[in-house]
C-alpha cells in the first residue's frame, strides 16, 4: 500500500461571517489548498467534505459548483467535532486502498452563537432539572472530577487559556489575538466553574482543506519537497464503560484511538514534536495530556505548571492558539489541526515555528461520539 502525503494545505481565518454561505466558506479553503500544491480541481479524482450542521445539504457538491464540477465522487461526512478529520481519514484511506491517487479534503462550519448542547428534542426536557447537558457545563463536571482525583486546581486549568492566548499572538489566521493573563482568566465571567468564559472554546465559521497524493503521484508531480507524510490515521467511538452510567466518559475514546495510531506509525508519545489537540474547553486539554500520553497519569497540572506545553518548551501543545483561540467550526475542526501541523513540518509557521520539528499529532474528539487523530512526518 502506498504511503499518503499531504502535498497542499489551507485555511481561512476564522471568524463570523453572516453574509456568506457555507459552500462559499468551503470554496475559499479549497482553492487554498489546491494553490498551496499547484494543482487545479480537474486533477482531483474524489473529494470528501466534512460538514456538520448542514450535513443533510450536500455541502460537498455545492463546493464544486463554486470551483468547478467536474463528475468526480464526493462523500459528505458528519462525525461530531471529528467530523474534518474523518473526511480526510476517507480520503487517506482511499488512497492506501489505491482506488486514487490524488483527492480533495475540505471541512467546513457556519456556526451559531450561544451554548452547544442541553435540551431535549421529545419526552421530558432533563436541562435544569436532572443537571445540564451543556457542553461547558459537562466538561466543567469532567475537570471537576479530575480535580478530586489528582487535586488539580482552578488556577491549573486557567492556564492553559492563558497558554493558548498567548500563542495566538503569533497566528494571524486565530479569530481572537489577545493574551489574557492569569487574573484576566481566573475573573472572568464563570460559565460553569472551573470554566470562566475565556476558558471556553469560541463558535466561529471557518474552513480547512487539504490534498492528498500517493507517493507515486507526488513524486510524479514532483510535490515531494514540501510533501508531509501521513504516518498514521486512527478513528474510534466511544466503547461503553461503566462511568458513561453516571458522566459521559471523554477519555477512554482518545486512548484508544492514540494507543492506535502509535502503533501505527511506530512510534511514541515521547517522539513528538508538537502537538494540537482538543482544547474545546480548558479542562479538557489537562485531561488529554494524560490521554495522549504526554505525561503520567494524573500530572497534567504539573505539565502546565512547569510549561512544558508552551511554545519553546519540551512537548508544544497548540501552537496555533487552539479552539480557545483560533475558534472552533466543527466540521472544519480536523482538517485545520492538520494544517497547522504540517505547517510547522515544513518550516513555514513563521513567528510561532516550533524549531526543528519533525513529528506532530493532531487530535480532535467529539464527546462520545468519535475520536480521530493523525500522526504526521516531514520528508526527509
Amino acid at each position: 500500500m502506498s504511503d499518503v502525503y499531504i502535498v497542499g494545505t489551507d485555511m481561512i481565518r476564522f471568524g463570523r461571517f453572516p453574509e456568506r454561505t457555507v459552500p462559499d466558506l468551503g470554496a475559499e479553503a479549497a482553492l487554498m489548498a489546491l494553490d498551496d500544491a499547484g494543482l487545479n480541481i480537474g486533477q482531483m479524482q474524489a473529494m470528501y467534505c466534512g460538514n456538520l450542521m448542514q450535513s443533510g445539504n450536500t455541502i460537498g457538491q455545492k463546493i464544486l459548483q463554486e470551483i468547478g464540477q467536474t463528475g468526480i465522487p464526493v462523500v459528505n461526512c458528519a462525525n461530531a467535532c471529528a467530523t474534518g478529520a474523518t473526511a480526510l481519514r476517507e480520503g487517506w484511506m482511499a488512497i492506501k486502498a489505491g482506488v486514487y491517487d490524488l483527492v480533495l479534503c475540505v471541512g467546513v462550519e457556519q456556526m451559531g452563537r450561544g451554548l452547544l448542547g442541553g435540551g431535549a428534542s421529545s419526552g421530558i426536557p432533563t436541562e435544569g432539572l436532572l443537571g445540564s447537558g451543556t457542553m461547558p457545563t459537562l466538561f466543567s463536571e469532567l475537570g471537576m472530577e479530575h480535580s478530586r482525583k489528582y487535586g488539580t486546581t482552578f488556577e491549573q486549568f486557567a492556564k492553559v487559556s492563558v497558554k493558548n492566548h498567548e500563542h495566538s499572538m503569533k497566528n494571524a489566521k486565530a479569530m481572537y489575538q489577545k493574551e489574557t493573563p492569569l487574573d484576566m482568566v481566573m475573573n472572568a465571567e464563570m460559565i460553569s466553574f472551573p470554566n470562566t468564559k475565556l476558558m471556553c472554546s469560541v463558535n466561529v465559521d471557518g474552513s480547512a482543506a487539504a490534498v492528498l497524493a500517493s507517493e507515486k503521484k507526488a513524486k510524479e508531480l514532483g510535490l515531494m519537497s514540501r510533501a508531509v507524510r501521513i504516518k498514521a490515521s486512527a478513528l474510534t467511538s466511544d466503547p461503553f464503560t461503566d462511568h458513561d452510567l453516571t458522566l459521559p466518559d471523554f477519555n477512554t475514546c482518545t486512548r484508544m484511538c492514540a494507543q492506535q495510531a502509535f502503533e501505527m506509525a511506530g512510534i511514541g508519545p515521547e517522539d513528538l514534536n508538537l502537538v494540537e489537540l482538543h482544547d474545546c474547553f480548558a479542562t479538557a486539554e489537562i485531561m488529554h495530556y494524560e490521554n495522549l500520553g504526554l505525561c503520567a497519569e494524573g500530572d497534567g497540572g504539573k505539565l502546565i505548571d512547569e510549561g512544558a506545553t508552551y511554545w519553546g518548551g519540551r512537548i508544544p501543545v497548540n501552537v496555533s492558539g487552539g479552539l480557545l483561540s483560533k475558534g472552533h467550526p466543527l466540521g472544519a475542526t480536523g482538517i485545520a489541526g492538520v494544517y497547522e501541523v504540517s505547517t510547522h513540518l515544513r518550516g513555514e509557521a513563521g513567528p510561532r515555528q516550533v524549531e526543528g520539528a519533525t513529528i506532530g499529532l493532531a487530535h480532535v474528539v467529539g464527546l462520545g461520539n468519535a475520536a480521530a487523530i493523525h500522526i504526521l512526518e516531514k520528508v526527509t
